[in-house]
């Protein structure tokens, strides 16, 4: 069954929305035109990871003949940070960055009618 969130016009880009389904907390990512939408619940504790900052990954740089050079973001893979003790998911798959075996509980996000829709 799909629920309707919110318009696209109120989830900027960058931004969460975190809302509660069938007693289930859910938080709603835009990321350009990009949505993605995972329960608000750490897999290692079960903090409030939707709640915890997003950040690009950071992917370190070397020259030509191997030497650490510096620090690059990756904007095209932006990380979701739970707040309570910093595990790192994903935002595109909800896996963690190092296990991708730990994973955040994804929902299906449809955009039509005006709407952003979460269905469960």
């Amino acid at each position: 069954m799909e629920h309707l969130i919110c318009s696209p016009d109120d989830l900027p880009t960058g931004e969460v929305r975190i809302v509660t389904v069938n007693a289930i907390e859910i938080g709603v990512f835009r990321q350009g035109d990009e949505y993605f939408a995972y329960q608000n619940v750490c897999p290692h504790q079960g903090g409030p990871a939707c709640e915890g900052m997003r950040t690009p990954q950071i992917e370190d740089t070397f020259d030509a003949k191997g030497l650490f050079t510096g620090q690059r973001l990756d904007e095209d893979d932006m990380h979701i940070v739970c707040p309570w003790h910093g595990y790192e998911f994903h935002l595109r798959t909800g896996e963690h960055v190092r296990d991708s075996k730990v994973r955040l509980r994804r929902f299906p996000v449809t955009i039509r009618d005006g709407g952003v829709y979460v269905a469960m």
